[in-house]
């Protein structure tokens, strides 16, 4: 991976609905050689998925809390256990004191307690300590490290 996928890759990030031509002119290719960059990235895994980045709360979903997951078992072959609990957005296995941190969105602190009452049904599962989200101050995709020319 070169500065002009990584440009790519930063031009897509902002906006994922542009056009090859536009995403060539940003990084000074064809439309065409901007396509089988993108295609070519798509292919290795790079480019993973495009996406929609929605308001949670517009769609109900306006409680944000981390939760750390104690268990008194290996938790790293339960993603599928994990994955089942569909409020979850992401479940990560950790080192220190817990063995899983998820993230969850929910539209109330009572369904918040239904998920951990749920995640308590995973084998596994010893305790959970939850962090209710105030205010978020910014979220950000990763940064590919490239400059678009624009």
């Amino acid at each position: 991976m070169d500065d002009i996928d990584r440009g790519l890759i930063a031009l897509l990030q902002k906006d994922a609905t542009r056009s090859y031509a536009e995403l060539g002119k940003g990084v000074g290719l064809s439309a065409g050689a901007a396509h089988e960059r993108v295609r070519r990235l798509r292919e290795h895994g790079v480019i993973r998925a495009t996406t929609v980045d929605v308001d949670p709360v517009a769609l109900d979903r306006g409680v944000l809390a981390f939760v750390l997951v104690d268990s008194t078992a290996w938790m790293g072959d339960r993603a599928e256990d994990f994955a089942g609990v569909p409020e979850i957005q992401e479940a990560h296995v950790i080192a220190g004191t817990a063995a899983v941190l998820v993230k969850v969105r929910t539209a109330s602190t009572e369904q918040l307690q239904d998920v951990l009452r749920r995640l308590y049904a995973i084998d596994g599962v010893s305790g959970t300590q939850a962090t209710v989200v105030l205010e978020t101050f910014f979220e950000r995709p990763l940064d590919a490290g490239g400059k678009a020319l624009e």
